[in-house]
């Protein structure tokens, strides 16, 4: 990609994202995701209504009246943007293709974590770790990232969510807020390390959906293809048995993903490629 269509499509989604994320997400975003704890701040002289058990009593003393101790919640987060750039995301039967759909929740949830004032990192896989960008502060960075999501080809094109996980664990040693954003169409499992990856820190999963891999429409004879493997098949959907089996094998694999995350005390919204993305994200934020 030339380096001038590169920086327009950076801008483009910049100006998208980062209204969003200032007018909308900011605040749901910080109310959210809390900071560490409490970090003592200034004295102040007492005020009626004021918790006596944050008297100073050392201050009191020194100047013969009431002072208490004032609080702030310490904000110093780590936010890990953990992303599956598997072939799969190649895929899109509505507005956009699942791969430009992660760009901008990235960059969303990247710009709401600057406005926060929180370190912002990413980390890219296939079925290996394709890059890994450390957490870090500032809009240049953020710009960075987003320049990486639309740029960066994967060298690999299948999932290994298991793989992803450990890393993750392995690799980020604080406790960090962590976006995993996945179609999650794989076959390994990755039960054990999700579960081990959400104790140590806090993961939210977000589930990137296109409608055409939960029903397929009635249009004869057509060519389906796996990104991943390259394999084809040929399918008549005009077959109502073949539709009706595809939806049921849908529904199962909805039903078994949501016992993942349930049994792994997950945060998780589904996100489809023909939809506004704001009330699914402004919920999951609500919600926690």
């Amino acid at each position: 990609m030339e380096t001038s269509e590169l920086l327009k499509k950076v801008r483009k989604i910049e100006i998208k994202t980062r209204g969003l994320s200032s007018q909308i997400f900011s605040g749901e975003y910080h109310s959210a995701f809390k900071g560490r704890g409490m970090a003592f701040s200034e004295v102040r002289e007492y005020a009626p209504g004021d918790d006596v058990r944050t008297i100073d009593w050392n201050v009191t003393a020194r100047f013969n009246t009431p002072f208490v101790k004032v609080f702030e919640e310490e904000r110093e987060l780590s936010v890990v943007l953990l992303v599956d750039i598997s072939a799969s995301g190649e895929f899109g039967t509505q507005k956009q293709f699942k791969q430009d759909l992660i760009t901008e929740l990235c960059a969303v949830v990247a710009f709401s974590a600057s406005q926060n004032n929180d370190k912002i990192g990413v980390i890219f896989f296939s079925d290996k770790i394709e890059k890994f960008i450390p957490p870090k502060k500032g809009k240049s960075h953020v710009l960075r990232i987003i320049r990486e999501l639309i740029e960066f080809k994967p060298q690999n094109k299948k999932t290994n969510l298991e793989l992803a996980l450990k890393y993750l664990t392995n690799v980020i040693k604080k406790k960090s807020i962590v976006f995993l954003i996945s179609d999650f169409l794989t076959d390994n499992n990755y039960k054990d390390a999700l579960k081990i990856a959400n104790k140590k820190h806090d993961l939210v999963a977000l589930r990137i959906v296109d409608k055409g891999e939960t029903e397929l429409p009635k249009v004869g004879l057509i060519k389906l293809k796996d990104n991943e493997t390259g394999k084809s098949i040929w399918v008549d959907t005009n077959d109502k048995a073949f539709r009706k089996q595809f939806a049921v094998n849908h529904l199962k694999f909805e039903d078994d993903l949501k016992e993942v995350f349930n049994r792994s005390g997950i945060d998780a919204t589904n996100i489809f490629t023909h939809e506004n993305y704001v009330k699914p994200l402004m919920n999951l934020f609500k919600n926690r």
